[in-house]
Formats: C-alpha cells, sequence, structure tokens
C-alpha cells in the first residue's frame, strides 16, 4: 500500500484548471537568497551577569529585528533528535489508510492526521504535506505499534516544552510584562506538537501555505533539505538549515502580548522536486479563554483585548470566507 496522500487524484481539477504559475507565486517558491538566522547560544543563560544578561538581550533583539532565530546548545541531546526523527520517518511510511485511522493506529484524538488543504480552491492555496497534530496531552498516552516507539517523541515533547517555557518568560522579562504569565496559561492541554512530512514535488508548490502562526511561540527541530521560507525586509528570504539548531518563531499572539515589541512574521515551507522534508514543530498556546491584553508603559496599545478562543474563530472565519487568514490586523485598536 502506498504511504503518501493521493495528492494528484484529489485535487486533479485545480491542477486541471489553475492557469501557469506567475511570476509573484514563483518568487515565493523559489526564493534565490538564503540567510543565516541570528543564532543564539543558550549555555550564556548559565553564566553570571553581565553575560547572562546579554544573552538574554539578543534573544529579545533577534524576537524584534527578524520574529525568528535559532539557538544551539539548547539543552536537547543529538540522540533525542535523531532518535525522535527515526521515529517520526516510521510513522509517515505507513500506509496512508493507516495513517487516516490514527485513532486506532496510534491511540491519538481523530483527526490529528492532516494532509493538503480541503478548502483549497487553486493551487496557490494547495499545501504538498502531511501532518500529525498531536495534543501534549496525547503524548504520554500513545500507542507503540510493530514499527513505531512512542518513548523518544515523548522525551523530545518534555524537553521542548520546557525550552519554549524558559525562553517566553526571558522575552516577556525583557518586554517588562509578568515573566510567569506562560506557566500559568500555557499548559500541556493547551500545547500540541505538529509532526511534518513534505513529500517530492515535481512541480514548485507550498509544503505550507505562507502564514504567521496563532500561539505565542514555536519551537521548530527540521532536517537539512531546506525549505523553511520568511519574510524579511519586505521580500521572501530561504533560511538555512542548522543540524546544531532548534529554530524559534514569534506568533501572533506574543506579537499582540507584547505591544509590537516583538514579530510575528510571514513564513512558509516550500517542496523540493527530488526529496521528501521532515520537521516537528512545538507550539506554546494558551487556554482559549486567555485574555490577550496589548499594553506598555511607554505607547498605547496596539490591539484591543481578546481572548484566543475569538482569534482562532475570526481566523478560522476569514480561511473559509477568503482563502486565506488576515490575523492580527482583525484586532487593531480603532483610531
Amino acid at each position: 500500500m502506498d504511504s503518501d496522500p493521493p495528492f494528484r487524484e484529489t485535487y486533479k481539477t485545480l491542477f486541471a484548471t489553475t492557469k501557469p504559475l506567475n511570476n509573484d507565486w514563483l518568487a515565493a517558491v523559489t526564493a534565490v537568497e538564503e540567510l543565516e538566522l541570528p543564532s543564539v547560544d543558550l549555555t550564556r543563560l548559565s553564566l553570571e551577569s553581565p553575560e547572562k544578561e546579554r544573552c538574554k538581550n539578543d534573544i529579545a533583539r533577534a524576537a524584534n529585528e527578524w520574529g525568528f532565530f535559532q539557538v544551539v546548545n539548547h539543552g536537547i541531546s543529538r540522540d533525542v533528535l535523531e532518535k525522535m526523527r527515526d521515529e517520526q520517518v516510521k510513522l509517515f511510511k505507513q500506509p496512508f489508510q493507516h495513517k487516516c485511522r490514527e485513532d486506532k493506529f496510534m491511540n491519538v484524538s481523530p483527526g490529528s492526521y492532516r494532509w493538503g488543504t480541503p478548502t483549497a480552491t487553486c493551487l496557490k492555496q494547495l499545501s504538498w504535506s502531511e501532518a500529525f497534530h498531536i495534543p501534549m496531552t496525547d503524548i504520554s498516552s500513545l500507542g507503540d505499534t510493530s514499527t513505531f516507539s512512542s518513548s523518544s517523541l515523548h522525551q523530545f515533547a518534555t524537553k521542548v516544552a520546557s525550552l519554549a517555557q524558559k525562553l517566553a518568560e526571558i522575552l516577556a522579562e525583557k518586554s517588562g510584562k509578568k515573566s510567569t504569565f506562560f506557566q500559568e496559561n500555557s499548559l500541556p492541554r493547551t500545547c500540541y506538537l505538529r509532526l511534518n512530512r513534505y513529500p517530492p514535488c515535481p512541480i514548485p508548490l507550498f509544503g505550507l501555505m505562507p502564514h504567521t502562526d496563532s500561539d505565542f511561540l514555536t519551537v521548530l527541530y527540521q532536517d537539512q533539505v531546506g525549505g523553511l521560507q520568511l519574510v524579511k525586509d519586505g521580500k521572501w528570504v530561504a533560511v538555512k538549515p542548522n543540524p546544531e539548531a532548534l529554530f524559534i518563531n514569534i506568533g501572533d499572539l506574543f506579537q499582540a502580548w507584547s505591544n509590537d515589541c516583538y514579530k510575528s512574521v510571514q513564513h512558509c515551507a516550500v517542496t523540493n522536486p527530488t526529496k521528501e522534508r521532515f520537521s516537528v514543530a512545538y507550539f506554546l498556546c494558551p487556554s482559549y479563554d486567555t485574555m490577550i491584553e496589548s499594553c506598555s508603559s511607554n505607547k498605547p496599545s496596539v490591539y484591543r483585548r481578546f481572548s484566543f478562543k475569538e482569534y482562532r474563530q475570526q481566523v478560522q472565519e476569514d480561511v473559509q470566507n477568503y482563502g486565506y487568514k488576515i490575523g492580527l490586523p482583525r484586532f487593531l485598536v480603532q483610531k
């Protein structure tokens, strides 16, 4: 049985009716410049001040100027990362029909396995990828199979969640906000992992459409194939892979909560014509009733007060109506 989702068969109408790719689209999926993100060595956090404070300042500066950065010496061993990746590859090599029955196959919630873009009306809206969205509370109950062991994934999830909390607390401190906010509001039941696979694609397509993340903060571990791209200074650039690093990006909620101190920037994944690509992302999210308040001591609030539930509902409504997410501009303070 084939392990790949039936992209061609399912979206054959889009392939038949979509016009040839235009230059703007090609520019987004074939960025010519590859940049290395700002890098922060987290061993500096264990040193005495002032080096410890300089490290914190470097994290905050990267979040402000780029919205993306990479961390090395992050406390997650190469052994843990490699074992987790091996299990991830085994998971996606299962027959497609098995993956579609993930609740029985892995003991996770129905709907955890997703692929393609059901709402796509043209190729520009199609994401050529498959993923497992697994809440952190499901990680501990994942079932082992004859070809998949959940222990490596559980070990990775525990460590990456701790790292995300540490970075969020530092960013909160440097923006002058309450640093315990994330411990109080971003709990295991509200955060999740997304295991991604991007199959080879014969034509330039998005593996994941351009978007911003609707969370506080995302931690990404990716392989060395490349494909992550982001907007910097108004243009798309490709992110240079780094086998020693984890990649961090700011989400919409952190941008609003920090009153635009930190940036949630558009990013995407692009396909490779001959190689499959794997990545794992951890999303630091609050509970649905958490209120996001945009305020600071030195400037007026940029965004009105809103709950995470309200934000998610607005995003879903916009995607349904327009085919894309509008995001934070919906919540600007009216002048």
